[in-house]
């Protein structure tokens, strides 16, 4: 039987389990097979250089799926920032219904893609940035704990706490992002509270991710202790897969007496981080990744992947249900 929550009713989605936008990654190849297996899959705006690419993009998914899918727009820190507008407007002119949203003051863009009826999903690590984020009238909140690749905010708050706070105090649907890769954990969020998951590094490690096959199998050799934490000095804070870049660049983060971003900058790059991805030497440079490689044990196809978390989820709701039980019996 379908997992019917908010999310999947709303969505027109069959398994509560969202792709989260990911830099490199998010490309219509991964975001359709997501959509194909009955998830929501996500395309990530700030991979294309321009609006004019991400609408090519769109238009290829639509080509490779008829589900649903959505686009992400990250709101990020930058000398020259991106026309944040005009990749909305390009979403807004596909005919894109449904946005996550993550980011700095990202009202505008929220209230630009309001204006055109999309549904919003914003992706936030605190219940403060969650309740700013439920005034500007967002649609679901995509709850990111502690435990999640990139950005994991300051707060150092886990997933436990954090949904059972979205659960006392948000008025509006929320979904669980950080730490999940299987049923056991879509079945935790459900009874947390959540509406459905987000999964990215999990996505990642699939046959459809576009990224370098040696990176998935560097994935599924990790355990969970194998991140870092980069950038809590400048605040803000990543958590990355912690090769020999990621720990050359902590040490310089620890000891420098000037903390001038620029003596690590090389380092971080982003150009190195995708060429990882590219090239496939995953100690080339710095690449996201949460603490749930350590739950990743394969590369499925994301169909498979996908019904194995829904089939999963059943049996584990299932089987605790069967721990209630009549006072006669006890």
């Amino acid at each position: 039987m379908p997992l019917s929550t908010e999310l999947t009713k709303r969505l027109g989605i069959r398994v509560p389990v969202v792709q989260g936008g990911m830099m490199h990654v998010g490309t219509a190849d991964l975001a359709s097979a997501v959509s194909n297996a009955g998830g929501l899959g996500i395309i990530t705006a700030l991979i294309f250089p321009t609006p004019a690419a991400l609408r090519a993009e769109i238009q290829r998914c639509r080509t490779l799926t008829k589900k649903p899918f959505a686009v992400n727009i990250t709101l990020l820190p930058a000398m020259v920032p991106p026309d944040y507008g005009a990749f909305a407007q390009a979403v807004i002119d596909e005919g894109i219904n449904i946005v996550e949203t993550a980011g700095n003051s990202p009202g505008p863009v929220i209230a630009q893609l309001k204006k055109a009826g999309v549904t919003i999903l914003h992706k936030c690590t605190t219940i403060r940035h969650a309740q700013s984020a439920v005034k500007l009238g967002v649609d679901f909140l995509s709850i990111d704990g502690f435990e999640c690749a990139g950005h994991v905010g300051e707060s150092d708050i886990t997933n436990f706490i954090l949904l059972s706070r979205a659960r006392q105090t948000l008025g509006v649907p929320f979904i669980a992002s950080g730490g999940f890769a299987d049923g056991w954990g879509l079945a935790a969020a459900l009874c947390l509270g959540a509406c459905g998951i987000n999964m990215g590094t999990r996505f990642m490690c699939t046959i459809e991710a576009p990224i370098h096959q040696n990176v998935k199998n560097e994935i599924v050799k990790a355990q969970e202790t194998d991140t870092t934490l980069l950038l809590r000095r400048w605040r803000n804070t990543s958590r990355l897969y912690k090769n020999k870049v990621a720990e050359e660049a902590l040490k310089i983060e620890q000891e420098s007496p000037t903390g001038k971003f620029e003596e690590i900058a090389p380092l971080v790059s982003g150009k190195r981080g995708k060429e990882v991805f590219v090239n496939g030497d995953p100690e080339f440079g710095v690449w996201t990744t949460g603490q749930v490689i350590g739950l990743i044990h394969d590369i499925p196809s994301c169909n498979d992947l996908v019904k194995r978390i829904e089939k999963e989820a059943e049996a584990a709701l299932q089987e605790r249900l069967g721990l209630i039980v009549p006072e006669s019996k006890l």
